[in-house]
């Protein structure tokens, strides 16, 4: 049977782009159980209130859910355990540095398998404020209209290469 290549994108979360400036990204692996493995090849998973917090030099995941494995039997994993992400030493202590020191929080961004192996992009990250929200929101719709302001002349006057 041929090894897995690629990124397979199990579960992406939107919500943090939209609540939080990220700062920082880094890819990190999951320890997860095996009926955790087989429940995200089957593309479930759910990351919106997820956080991540470095306790004991270790980086730990919570409130990500995983739900349970259908086919499962009593080893069937419980959905929102707490899961150990595996960085670097280096990786781990500078985290550990940036959200102390300046009132950071720690975000999972994305789930994926990469080649086979399940990651987990997390994202060192400042709140954002209401009015930050609402500006950020505005600038997407002016750029939206401006786009299809664009496309529409182009359309007019029959295509790029004619004045």
């Amino acid at each position: 049977m041929p090894r897995e290549t690629g990124r397979k994108n199990i579960a992406q979360n939107k919500r943090a782009r939209h609540d939080f400036h990220i700062e920082d990204t880094y890819e990190a692996g999951l320890v997860l159980v095996g009926t955790e493995v087989k429940s995200l090849r089957a593309g479930r998973a759910n990351l919106t209130d997820g956080f991540a917090s470095v306790e004991d030099g270790e980086v730990w995941l919570y409130n990500v859910q995983i739900p349970e494995y259908s086919q499962g039997t009593w080893t069937n994993h419980s959905a929102k355990r707490k899961r150990k992400l595996l960085l670097n030493r280096k990786e781990i202590g500078k985290l550990d540095a940036t959200v102390k020191e300046r009132g950071l929080t720690i975000v999972p961004l994305a789930l994926y398998f990469k080649d086979g192996r399940a990651k987990i992009e997390i994202g060192v990250a400042r709140g954002k404020k209401d009015y930050d929200k609402r500006h950020a929101l505005a600038e997407k719709q002016a750029n939206r209209e401006m786009a299809r302001a664009m496309s529409n002349s182009l359309r007019r006057r029959g295509g790029r290469g004619r004045p």
